[in-house]
C-alpha cells in the first residue's frame, strides 16, 4: 500500500547521503503535489552499486508549480514539472526527517 495518495503534498529531502542518486538536486527541498502513483520497483540508487535493490520502493509522480523550481521563471503562473521520486526521499509536508 502507497504510503502518500493523488493529491497529497509532499516535499522532497534536503540532504541525502553522499554516492549515486537519482532525484535531481534542484528539486531537493521543494514541497509537491502526488500526481500518481507509478508502482514498486527495486532501488535503483542500490543497483547502482550491484546489490539487489529490496525491499522494493514506491515510485511516484510529484507535480511542481515551475515558479517554485525556478524563481525567475517567466512562463505562466500554472505550468508545472512533474518529476519520479522514489518513496524514501519524500516526507509529509512539514515533517522534520532525513535533513529537513
Amino acid at each position: 500500500m502507497p504510503r502518500y495518495a493523488v493529491g497529497q503534498p509532499v516535499r522532497v529531502m534536503l540532504a541525502h547521503p553522499p554516492g549515486h542518486v537519482r532525484t535531481p538536486y534542484y528539486i531537493r527541498g521543494l514541497a509537491g503535489t502526488i500526481e500518481r502513483v507509478c508502482g514498486e520497483y527495486p532501488n535503483p540508487e542500490e543497483l547502482a552499486y550491484g546489490r539487489a535493490g529490496t525491499p522494493p520502493l514506491t515510485l511516484y509522480r510529484v507535480r511542481f508549480k515551475q515558479s517554485d523550481v525556478w524563481p525567475d521563471y517567466k512562463g505562466g503562473a500554472h505550468d508545472t514539472i512533474d518529476i519520479e521520486i522514489y518513496s524514501h526521499w519524500l516526507t509529509e509536508v512539514g515533517g522534520t526527517s532525513n535533513g529537513q
